[in-house]
């Protein structure tokens, strides 16, 4: 028998034995544990609501007492339906982002109120724009400070500020830190 002739038994497939059909089924089990979050993502839409309530009885009682109301205080309810429009932008971005980043993708090709950012998204897009959004949460709690400042304690407002300057500090280091990853990916 030549060199030549001899051919190798064909390789066995090992497509069909028990430890690739265990292996298979738990990585099949562990891909569909995504969905655990889908009742997580639930719960934020509820909050969501709840936030959209708090929102209309608030406006609700600024226009029933606008006579009654100075100034500064009516600029601190309008403050007030800001900081809760900025909360449940918040959540919205958390719902939509994490379930089309985590769970499974949005069919929307072709909708037209389709969200740009939805283009682009990422985990490390949603942290940014989650820091981002506790920014504005917190300036918004901190111009109320500000508008208010005869009522306030001044240790308050010094740990409000600093609390603030610890969210924008991490905001500016998830930025860079996204940056740096961004232009590894395209060397």
């Amino acid at each position: 028998m030549r060199h030549s002739d001899y051919s190798e038994p064909a390789p066995v497939k090992q497509a069909h034995s028990p430890t690739n059909r265990i292996e298979h089924v738990f990585e099949t089990v562990v891909f569909a544990s995504r969905w655990i979050q889908a009742p997580l993502y639930s719960g934020l839409i509820v909050a969501e609501l709840l936030y959209a309530y708090k929102f209309l009885i608030e406006l609700w009682e600024m226009v029933r007492h606008i006579h009654q109301h100075s100034e500064t205080v009516f600029m601190l309810g309008v403050l007030g339906l800001v900081d809760v429009t900025m909360v449940a932008n918040l959540l919205t971005m958390v719902v939509i982002g994490g379930y089309a980043t985590f769970v499974s993708k949005l069919d929307l090709e072709g909708h037209p109120d389709r969200p740009e950012w939805l283009t682009h998204i990422d985990p490390g897009t949603i942290k940014i724009k989650l820091a981002a959004s506790l920014i504005g949460i917190s300036s918004i709690h901190l111009l109320k400070s500000f508008v208010d400042i005869e009522n306030e304690d001044p240790e308050h407002v010094k740990w409000k500020i600093f609390i603030h300057m610890t969210f924008l500090g991490s905001a500016i280091l998830l930025a860079w830190t996204d940056n740096i990853m961004q232009k590894d990916r395209k060397h």
